[in-house]
């Protein structure tokens, strides 16, 4: 049994141990060692012999007491810098063991292996590979903006390659590094023990820049962070020579010589704001962007060349990002991108269409890749072994705080030295001036302690001046010698006379700080890299792209494009068409309309849902080119299709959307609720299992509602007849529909206008909308059209007035542009008149209005757009026309 503490071994009985401990020994009595008891108490063996000694442990304060052992040691000897020379132990003590085993940058360079023998060995019981890859880093000059090892091989590479081996690396310590240990010998700083005592390692670098806001530090510790950026070598000598000349300046007079971080990478900080909060208080935000080059081809094409990128980011992962984001159809503007790194530079160049705008290409690349990124800066330190966040002000003071001590302590180390020194040359010329006799007093002893005890006591000298008197060669005996011993000592004396006052004077030592940080600052400054620009703000996309009028089609198959009106011809009625859009085998076009680049573009699908585009998002096309696949730029489901488009600039409260559905259900809810945009789309319309939505139409207070059905029946009702929902809602019956009938759109009627009725084989008529009855809601309406086998089914019913044209598409893409004005207009029963002439293969499938003149009002929306002139296609007629919304 152990013999210590035997004040604490006496039993305790029963009534001194706690229910909880008794209850615990009767239920498990072989558990009983692990009772909480009194300390020392001795629990009897099995056999009534001695017991264990069982020393009381509270397992939550033990729990405690470890766990924050564990943090601190962590905190103090491996994560966190210190706030003195900016390094964390292992990189303190690899320079520390280069600089000892002599790999310094007038030597050769040795195999990195040794050095990381050297610091395991000596100094860093840890991994190899830890220790290596901290080598590696600081041999970097992608990661430090001042690296501390010159490097010797691969080293690994900003594309996130790593270093080679450590048996194939060579590796010494850069001259810049010899800064961090310049006065080591000179007793400048304390050392300590190393792990196992057999040797000793500085506990701090003299460190004669400031270390720690030059090349900064990241590191995770327990329950802390750091994230310091790195900085340009001569502004924060600037700014630590303007703080010893003023310790009272202010953070805005330190960062007007140093504006902010320095990246090794360049790149841009955007915005001054963090930068000054991260001064301030010890914490901030920085955006950081690519640095790139707008550049034009001789194929009068654009280029994004990215010449720089933000710090840590891996070039080849952003390379790779790139190429999703096209894949992807993220980024359609651009058609390649080359890999343009060499040895001058890291070049990414990006190859864009001919219709893109670099502008809005670079803001789509800033939103979804790394050459935007935001850097999160938190300056904490170790201040006497203690985790602390500092502002600049105090870096800096505890930084001159740490060289008035090295600068102190060097003066004394030296003031010592040169003491000792004068005190051996004055016994040298006391000897020189006493020759014979000291001759004599030497030759007469019979001993080295006899002559030198008989030289003090003659001459009063002390012992170490007549121990250097009887070492003393014959040769400085001569004239000339003692001419040097004469001047060599009153240097000493004016030495001597210097570090005294330098101990005594804190503006001496102040000075001597600047001089030699300046003499740095000559040696090794190097020009900013990282630019300081303004807070990074969106670019107005609606300020680079001209306002105009696009034709959209979409088609059955789901492909939608955009380009100008002025493609398509006018032409009179009956026409043939011009070729609009190159098709699949059984696709046609499902919608066409007219809306200017500048508004929102509201897509409903069938399934009742809601996506919102701006028209310039939407892929600017040929006219015979087919477009992009609309689920490249909507999310949409499977089956899900296309029932209706809205075009709008603004949202207003007071005007309301009108919605159909197949079954002839129609619910208004204002146009407000849809003024949002979701990345899956939003609720439009609650829908049937069986029911689809089929048109989508914006009203205002007193307009009249047009709906036909496949029946050929129509009626009219006013707008008020359906009280305002919500968009997550079902809505109230529009039309009552036969068996097997359909509803077959929803029109907006108002004063003046006709209603345009269309068949599949391109017939159709104008009837008065005043000839429709005003009905209520939900009734089964009047007669429209009289349908025959050669007229084929009623495809289409518009709202027209005598000066819109009409822009007719087939399935198989011809397209007819004629004026409203050329249509006959006929009462409700009848047949109609040819419009379009269609071949036997082919049907119509889309129908659009536009308004003819320029400069047309929009009658139908709260918005007003202006058109310009529309060219027609053969360059010999010209025309003036415009192009409004037809919101299907």
């Amino acid at each position: 049994m152990s013999e210590q503490n035997n004040e604490d071994l006496t039993p305790r009985s029963d009534e001194e141990l706690t229910d909880e401990q008794k209850g615990l020994e009767e239920a498990a009595p072989e558990q009983a060692a692990f009772v909480e008891r009194p300390h020392g108490q001795i629990i009897e063996g099995a056999n009534g012999g001695e017991g264990t000694v069982v020393r009381s442990a509270y397992l939550g304060k033990e729990m405690q007491t470890s766990f924050l052992e564990y943090s601190m040691s962590v905190i103090v000897s491996r994560a966190l810098p210190d706030v003195r020379d900016g390094l964390k132990p292992v990189h303190r003590r690899i320079l520390y063991a280069m600089n000892e085993s002599g790999y310094t940058p007038s030597r050769p360079h040795m195999k990195s292996a040794r050095t990381v023998g050297d610091v395991i060995g000596k100094y860093h019981p840890h991994g190899d590979s830890a220790v290596y890859d901290t080598m590696v880093r600081m041999a970097q000059p992608f990661s430090m903006r001042v690296p501390l090892v010159d490097g010797h091989g691969n080293f690994g590479s900003i594309d996130g390659d790593s270093a080679a081996a450590m048996r194939y690396t060579e590796a010494r310590l850069d001259k810049v590094a010899m800064e961090l240990l310049r006065d080591l010998d000179k007793e400048t700083v304390d050392f300590q023990p190393n792990f196992d005592e057999s040797l000793e390692e500085p506990s701090v670098l003299p460190a004669r820049f400031p270390n720690l806001l030059v090349n900064g530090s990241a590191g995770i510790a327990v329950g802390m962070a750091t994230n310091i950026p790195p900085h340009n070598l001569g502004e924060v000598i600037d700014a630590t020579c303007l703080m010893l000349k003023n310790p009272d300046c202010t953070t805005e007079e330190l960062m007007e010589v140093m504006p902010g971080p320095d990246f090794p990478t360049g790149a841009i900080i955007m915005g001054s704001q963090g930068i000054r909060d991260a001064y301030e208080t010890g914490r901030g935000s920085l955006s950081i962007r690519a640095k790139c080059e707008i550049k034009e081809t001789k194929q009068g094409k654009s280029q994004i060349v990215i010449r720089e990128i933000p710090y840590q980011v891996n070039r080849q992962r952003l390379l790779e990002k790139l190429g999703e984001l096209v894949h992807e159809k993220k980024l359609p503007e651009i058609s390649n991108i080359h890999d343009g790194a060499d040895r001058h530079g890291i070049d990414i160049i990006i190859d864009l269409k001919q219709s893109a705008i670099p502008e809005v290409v670079l803001n789509k690349l800033y939103k979804h890749t790394q050459l935007q990124v935001g850097f999160g800066v938190i300056m904490l330190a170790l201040v006497d072994g203690v985790p602390r966040v500092l502002s600049l002000k105090e870096f800096l003071g505890h930084y001159i705080a740490h060289q008035e001590d090295v600068i102190t302590r060097r003066t004394k180390f030296e003031l010592t030295k040169a003491e000792e020194r004068a005190h051996i040359l004055e016994g040298y010329l006391i000897a020189l001036d006493h020759i014979d006799e000291v001759i004599s007093i030497i030759r007469g002893s019979d001993t080295d302690a006899q002559a030198s005890g008989r030289l003090q006591e003659r001459f009063s000298l002390s012992e170490k001046q007549a121990e250097a008197i009887l070492q003393m060669r014959l040769r400085r005996l001569t004239g000339m010698e003692r001419v040097k011993l004469e001047e060599e000592l009153a240097e000493l004396r004016e030495k001597i006379d210097y570090f005294r006052r330098v101990l005594a004077d804190r503006s001496l030592v102040h000075q001597i700080i600047m001089d030699e940080m300046n003499e740095i600052k000559e040696r090794f400054n190097t020009p900013r890299r990282t630019k300081i620009g303004s807070a990074a703000k969106d670019i107005n996309v609606e300020d680079l792209i001209a306002d105009e009028n696009m034709v959209v089609t979409v088609t059955k198959a789901g492909y939608i494009k955009r380009l100008p009106v002025a493609t398509y011809r006018s032409q009179k009625r009956g026409g043939k068409g011009t070729q609009g859009v190159n098709l699949k085998d059984n696709d046609y076009v499902d919608h066409i309309f007219v809306a200017s680049t500048h508004a929102y573009m509201l897509f409903f699908s069938s399934k009742g849902k809601v996506y919102r585009l701006k028209v310039y998002e939407l892929p600017e096309a040929s006219r015979h080119a087919r477009g992009t696949a609309i689920v490249n730029l909507l999310p949409l489901e499977k089956g899900e299709t296309i029932a209706a488009v809205i075009a709008s600039k603004d949202f207003p409260e007071d005007e309301y959307l009108m919605f159909a559905t197949a079954q002839g259900m129609v619910k208004k809810t204002s146009m407000a609720l849809y003024d949002r945009t979701r990345k899956d789309g939003l609720i439009a319309i609650n829908l049937k299992d069986d029911d689809r939505l089929i048109a989508v139409k914006r009203v205002s207070p007193g307009d009249k509602v047009l709906m036909a059905s496949t029946a050929g029946k129509a009626i009219k009702w006013d707008e008020s007849e359906a009280r305002p929902m919500g968009r997550d809602t079902m809505g109230v019956r529009g039309i009552n529909l036969p068996a097997g009938a359909t509803a077959l759109g929803l029109e907006i009627a108002h004063e003046g206008s006709c209603l345009l009725v269309l068949t599949e084989k391109g017939y159709g008529k104008r009837t008065l909308a005043e000839e429709y009855p005003d009905q209520h809601r939900g009734g089964q309406g009047v007669f429209t059209i009289n349908m025959t086998a050669k007229k084929g089914l009623l495809i289409e019913t518009k709202i027209v007035d005598e000066d819109d044209e009409v822009m007719i598409m087939s399935e198989e893409g011809v397209v007819v542009r004629t004026a409203v004005s050329g249509i006959t207009m006929q009462g409700r029963s009848t047949q109609g008149v040819r419009i379009m002439n269609v071949a036997d293969s082919d049907k119509v499938s889309a129908v659009a209005v536009t308004k003819k003149g320029k400069k047309a009002r929009k009658k139908d929306a709260a918005d007003e757009i202006d058109l310009d002139e529309i060219e027609t296609d053969d360059a010999a007629e010209a025309e003036d026309s415009a192009a409004d919304t037809a919101e299907e």
